[in-house]
């Protein structure tokens, strides 16, 4: 119990360490009150010295009082440059602790020297050691308030001693001083207590507030999913350190990562397995990250990297690649795994950007080339990139000016029975003769028509074109048109194609509209109500490009298919290269296990036909046969042997 008391007696003299913010604001405090309580003391001092100049020793009036200035002086200048520090706690805490002693002692040298002047003066000399002793106790304790422990030694040292003093001398004036002393140094302590918690409750509210504001905008910059930045922290991020990259004249590369199949295991295994696969997207993109290296997440199942290291292309390119196959490991939750993969686009400063949402825009584009383009191969942005972006921009300024009904033409590609050699469909595949612009290739325009939101009415006017077209045809043969992500997954664009094909001659049943598994999943309740609209006509519904995609046979399964089409890249070269043929025979296989027609793509050399037909391929498409051909040359390919002669 004493040793509690004691230490709680110590703890009032001592300066607190527990409380590192408050430390730091007493001593930015004291900054600017010390020097003030110094040129009180200063001016003080020398107006009793002088009082008692002649009538006391010159070492009391003229020798100490020098000292007194001297030691008030420094301390001043020392303070006052301490104005224009910013201090650590450690720093803080040594100067107040400092602070803490020479307060005691220099108050002690105060009362001490005016206590020995005192016997050398009359009634009224030794009135004005009083009124010194109480003026300096009072402005210095009021001086001291926000630091408790220099307060109470201060009145330990003056006041006490004055009311010791003045209270014994017999000198009924100078007693009741002494008493009005006490009862003053008795406020001014319990003001002291209150000022003194009052300051330490200011300060931690701020420091609370602080702390508060900092997590606030800590969470109002991470993405809460993954724990990684989030998009508005990514731009803030390019922004910084493009200004940097700017001052300092080096490269600055900015990343754009999208997931590839990630649509699909979201919408079949549910939010919550989708939640937890971009959690461990998020910890292992991390890895990545580092002094020169930031990974945000920009939204969904989209990431950025901002790389301010000076990299090469090449060295963004092994990134890239790293980054990928970080992606492709199998993902394992709740018992199920899943595999999905990356695309990556890249743009450098200063070569190809001029500002950091050009920046950002080019690696989009970037981005775009290799999920469209390059097959999820890293691409960076390249000059080349501009002309193409140019070309686009142009291209787009002109289609959405375009007469679609006078420019866009349709050329047919036939699609052949090799056990019968009989053209058995040919496939409608749009051109655009552009007065402005000339030939474009559907790869160019058919893009921006998605993009600009005609190609809902491109399909239109091509479905029109080729049903006025087909019911020219003999009867055992067929229309097949494709239909783009825009028609499925557009309750209004499948109304309109059930129109046009109802208004035409031309027998539904003849028609196979074909579909891409990309097109499929990327809505697949809303594609699947589409296709079964659609074939209550008597359509085919046709999955093109199959085997390209990330459907599951599961999905394929909910789809009322009647036919699927192999993809070229399985077919080309099938004669030498062995995973291409084991690929196009286990999915010759499929089709008939799944009790669906099947079109093998591609087909350019008589080796290629070769190995269809020795895996039992019936129905084939390809330049071996025929690039696509005119309107006014059907009759013409007709009368001809279905497989030319070629040596």
């Amino acid at each position: 119990m004493l040793k509690a008391a004691l230490n709680l007696i110590v703890k009032q003299f001592t300066v607190s360490k527990d409380n590192p913010e408050l430390v730091k604001a007493q001593f930015t405090h004291f900054a600017t009150q010390v020097p003030i309580m110094y040129s009180v003391l200063l001016i003080n001092t020398w107006a009793l010295a002088i009082n008692y100049y002649g009538s006391a020793p010159n070492w009391l009036t003229v020798y100490a009082p020098f000292v007194f200035a001297v030691i008030c002086l420094v301390r001043m200048v020392t303070w006052l440059k301490q104005r224009k520090i910013t201090p650590k706690f450690e720093q803080a805490h040594k100067t107040l602790v400092r602070t803490n002693k020479l307060a005691g002692f220099f108050t002690l040298l105060l009362t001490a020297w005016s206590l020995l002047l005192y016997p050398y003066g009359d009634v009224y000399m030794q009135a004005h050691v009083a009124f010194f002793m109480a003026i300096t106790g009072v402005g210095v304790i009021i001086c001291m308030q926000q630091l408790r422990s220099a307060a109470f030694i201060i009145a330990l040292s003056v006041n006490i001693p004055f009311a010791i003093f003045f209270g014994t001398s017999g000198i009924a004036s100078f007693i009741i001083i002494a008493g009005n002393m006490a009862l003053v140094t008795i406020a001014l302590v319990t003001v002291t207590v209150v000022q003194s918690r009052a300051f330490a409750d200011t300060i931690n509210s701020q420091v609370k507030l602080e702390l508060a504001n900092k997590e606030n905008e800590k969470l109002a910059n991470l993405d809460s999913l993954t724990g990684l930045t989030n998009r508005r922290q990514f731009f803030t991020k390019l922004q910084d350190e493009f200004r940097i990259a700017e001052r300092e004249e080096k490269r600055l590369a900015v990343g754009i990562i999208d997931l590839n199949g990630f649509k699909l295991v979201n919408d079949h295994y549910g939010h919550a397995f989708g939640d937890s696969l971009l959690m461990e997207v998020g910890t292992r993109l991390e890895k990545f990250s580092s002094q020169n290296v930031s990974i945000s997440r920009l939204g969904g199942d989209e990431f950025a990297l901002v790389i301010s290291n000076d990299n090469s292309d090449e060295q963004l390119k092994d990134m890239g690649d790293q980054i990928r196959e970080a992606l492709m490991v199998p993902f394992v939750a709740a018992d199920v795994t899943v595999q999905i993969s990356g695309s990556i686009g890249f743009a450098v400063y200063p070569y190809l950007a001029k500002t950091s949402l050009e920046l950002y825009e080019r690696a989009d584009y970037a981005l775009y080339q290799s999920k469209n383009i390059h097959n999820g191969e890293v691409v960076v942005f390249t000059e080349r990139h501009i002309l193409e972006i140019e070309a686009n921009t142009k291209t787009e300024y002109v289609l959405s000016k375009a007469d679609l009904d006078k420019e866009i033409i349709v050329y047919y590609q036939p699609i052949i029975d090799i056990n019968s050699s009989r053209t058995v469909a040919f496939e409608a595949l749009a051109r655009w003769e552009s007065p402005i612009l000339g030939r474009v290739s559907p790869a160019d325009f058919i893009p921006i028509a998605e993009k600009i939101g005609l190609i809902n009415k491109l399909t239109q006017v091509l479905l029109k074109k080729s049903l006025a077209m087909a019911v020219t045809w003999p009867n055992e043969i067929n229309l097949s048109f494709n239909l783009s992500t825009h028609d499925i997954n557009s309750p209004q664009a499948v109304r309109e194609i059930m129109n046009i094909i109802q208004s035409h001659s031309f027998d539904a049943t003849r028609i196979d509209l074909e579909i891409t598994e990309t097109a499929a999943m990327r809505d697949f309740e809303q594609a699947k109500s589409s296709v079964r609209t659609l074939k209550s006509l008597g359509c085919g519904i046709v999955l093109d490009d199959f085997g390209t995609g990330f459907s599951s046979l599961s999905h394929l399964h909910a789809l009322p298919l009647t036919k699927i089409k192999i993809d070229r890249s399985f077919v080309s070269n099938i004669d030498t290269v062995p995973a291409s043929f084991k690929i196009v025979k286990s999915l010759l296989s499929l089709s008939r296990d799944m009790g669906l027609a099947c079109v093998v793509e591609g087909v350019e050399t008589k080796e290629e036909l070769s190995v269809i037909k020795s895996l039992e391929g019936c129905l084939v498409q390809g330049y071996f046969f025929s690039a696509p051909i005119s309107e006014v040359e059907i009759d013409h390919f007709l009368q001809e042997t279905a497989l030319p002669k070629r040596a």
